[in-house]
């Protein structure tokens, strides 16, 4: 890790009653008037989306009819509601949820004056409980980033705007226009044959050749992960992973009803082969799921030796290795890294990679060489999603085939590798001291260590309130190791919105601190 070099339809809501207003058990609570419990309740109604920007709610009478309260009453919540500008009021209409109100709302974590009444800590400065659902952070993550045009740090996709998509789209147009219906045989397992002799083509040309039989289509690299992992482990077994390590792999071991085993992982070197090979002693270990080069979120590639001896240790024990190699074309450097799979002589690498990150993600075209497993991914394949769409396939085989895919990379990787080194120097400039950084050498995430043990999901959620997302450390791991990490992407440009985003997390982790 680097050191800095410085220190319009009305809704209901539930009819409210006098008896809600107060607690009589309860002395320590403000009794909240009824015109106040209603306006938290239309409050609380547009943070969770019942109420979108521009909508209208109810009318004073509506209101009046379906909570049981006097117009009066109403009158004075639609007040209150307009001090704090969630509604407004339009002439001859009735009254609106405001833009800016819906947009802020729904980025802001639950608190209504009933609990801040109770003495209550608001979400945002509750602690956070050491159990995550990752999948729904993750989840909100996405969302935050589509409906609310946050500053996309947080996403785990590459920029889409780098991507040939029109050109992509047109070979799929004018593939759709030839055939006007698909016969199902040419989706069935294992893929379309072109598309497999590019790729095969594609893996000869950087030095590994591959048998083009191998090779099984999927839908993208994460269906190649799955397919892997169910055709060398059970429910119960317990699987080898990197700590960190990408929190897709964690999902598809916890789908699987399997055991993640967190092995150390160094920033620089990967995966600790010595801490592997003491846990393979200790207990049996069904696979390992490694992402070799380009690892998500650290950045590193393990060098040739390091890939050959892992081979080796796992090959000495008869385990498989699901090699993630989504980033494999996405290097800084002048040539692409090797594969385990360059170093497997007994067929237990299972190679997953896809075109998502490097060409396009809309059409989720992975690829799995699962080695002695090939039969077993084909079949489950079959039995998972039975095909991979056509067009698709034909499209992304007649792109590789008639125009610059190795043209369109070397652009992609000079942006990478230049947004790599302003994203890591601002970070250094705008964090306070004590913050690290991991030096990727490809991809587009950038790792950083947050001074002071600060928590990074009170960062991710004070950041969200400003429109900006961030990866919390949490995301990466089933332990609490990395609570104090973030992980960023770089891959958008680099605009002054960016930079002020990047500025104002710097600020927020120095309040932090």
């Amino acid at each position: 890790m680097r050191k800095p070099d410085r220190g319009a339809r009305a809704g209901a809501f539930p009819a409210l009653r006098a008896s809600q207003a107060r607690d009589p058990f309860d002395s320590t609570v403000t009794p909240l008037k009824l015109y106040e419990k209603l306006a938290d309740e239309i409050t609380e109604a547009v943070r969770r989306g019942v109420f979108a920007a521009g909508e209208r709610i109810a009318s004073v009478r509506q209101a009046s009819q379906q909570h049981g309260v006097s117009i009066k009453t109403v009158l004075h919540a639609y007040a209150l509601l307009e001090s704090r500008g969630i509604v407004e009021t339009r002439p001859q209409s009735g009254y609106f949820v405001r833009d800016a109100a819906a947009k802020a709302l729904a980025v802001a974590p639950a608190a209504s004056s009933t609990a801040a009444r109770a003495g209550r800590k608001s979400a945002a400065s509750a602690p956070v409980p050491a159990t995550v659902d990752v999948s729904r952070l993750v989840l909100s993550t996405l969302r935050s980033i589509r409906a609310h045009d946050a500053v996309p740090f947080g996403s785990p996709y590459p920029d889409p705007s780098l991507f040939p998509w029109r050109r992509i789209n047109q070979y799929a147009n004018a593939i759709a226009r030839r055939h006007a219906s698909w016969n199902l045989i040419d989706d069935l397992p294992p893929g379309n044959p072109e598309l497999i002799r590019q790729i095969a083509r594609r893996y000869a040309e950087n030095g590994l050749p591959v048998d083009p039989g191998e090779i099984v289509i999927t839908l993208g690299a994460t269906e190649a992960i799955n397919l892997s992992l169910q055709a060398v482990a059970k429910p119960g077994d317990t699987v080898a992973v990197e700590s960190p390590t990408y929190y897709a792999m964690l999902h598809a071991i916890e789908r699987l009803g399997m055991r993640a085993l967190e092995i150390a992982t160094h920033p620089l070197d990967g995966i600790d082969l010595d801490a592997l090979a003491k846990a393979i002693g200790r207990q049996k270990i069904a696979a390992c799921m490694v992402m070799p080069n380009f690892q998500n979120p650290l950045g590193f590639c393990m060098s040739d030796e390091r890939k050959r001896q892992l081979v080796e240790l796992l090959a000495a024990h008869e385990i498989p290795a699901i090699e993630n190699d989504v980033y494999q074309e996405l290097y800084f450097g002048d040539t692409r890294p090797s594969t385990l799979k360059t170093f497997d002589t007994k067929g237990l690498v299972l190679h997953c990679a896809s075109f998502s990150k490097s060409l396009t993600a809309s059409y989720r075209i992975g690829w799995a060489l699962p080695g002695r497993y090939r039969a077993q991914v084909e079949k489950l394949k079959f039995l998972n999603t039975l095909t991979t769409p056509s067009v698709p396939q034909v499209a992304v085989a007649d792109y590789l085939r008639h125009d610059g895919y190795d043209r369109h990379l070397r652009h992609v990787r000079k942006v990478y590798r230049q947004q790599a080194r302003i994203m890591t120097a601002l970070v250094l400039r705008f964090f306070p001291a004590g913050t690290r950084v991991s030096a990727p050498q490809g991809g587009y995430v950038l790792w950083v260590e947050l001074p002071g043990r600060i928590d990074s999901m009170r960062l991710y959620q004070a950041a969200l309130a400003r429109g900006i997302t961030v990866g919390p450390g949490m995301m990466f791991s089933t332990r609490n190791d990395f609570r104090h990490f973030i992980r960023l992407n770089y891959s958008y440009p680099w605009t002054a919105q960016a930079e002020a985003a990047l500025k104002t997390l710097g600020e927020l982790v120095a309040g932090m601190s």
